[in-house]
């Protein structure tokens, strides 16, 4: 398990429901990049989740590898990548598609402000 402020990679499914599951009883943020090695706006995206990783600690961040965990990227029906699924207590409250940092970035802080966060 990574530290907060980390980008946290999960590999198997059974992690990925750990993570879910725990989520659905928490108010914190979630943020899923659906992500594969050889796509290149994810390796552009990387070191800016990264970042935001390290500047907003109260967000989980995770990276699913949509060629690693297919199973996964089908349940949540991810067509392009990057795409990042927004999670509040299990459920989805928001997705960019493509690498739009500035727009991850805004509705990062959008959410945080929604429940009272600071950011």
């Amino acid at each position: 398990m990574a530290a907060e402020g980390q980008v946290i990679a999960i590999h198997t499914v059974e992690a990925w429901n750990q993570q879910f599951e725990s989520s659905k009883t928490s108010d914190r943020l979630v943020v899923v990049d659906f992500t594969a090695s050889w796509c290149g706006p994810c390796r552009f995206m990387a070191p800016i989740l990264s970042d935001l990783a390290k500047k907003m600690p109260q967000v989980l961040f995770l990276k699913v590898d949509v060629d690693e965990l297919p199973s996964v990227a089908q349940d949540w029906a991810i067509e392009a990548m990057p795409t990042f699924i927004f999670l509040k207590g299990g459920s989805i409250v928001d997705k960019v598609m493509g690498a739009r940092k500035d727009e991850l970035q805004q509705k990062i802080e959008l959410h945080l402000c929604a429940t009272g966060q600071n950011i």
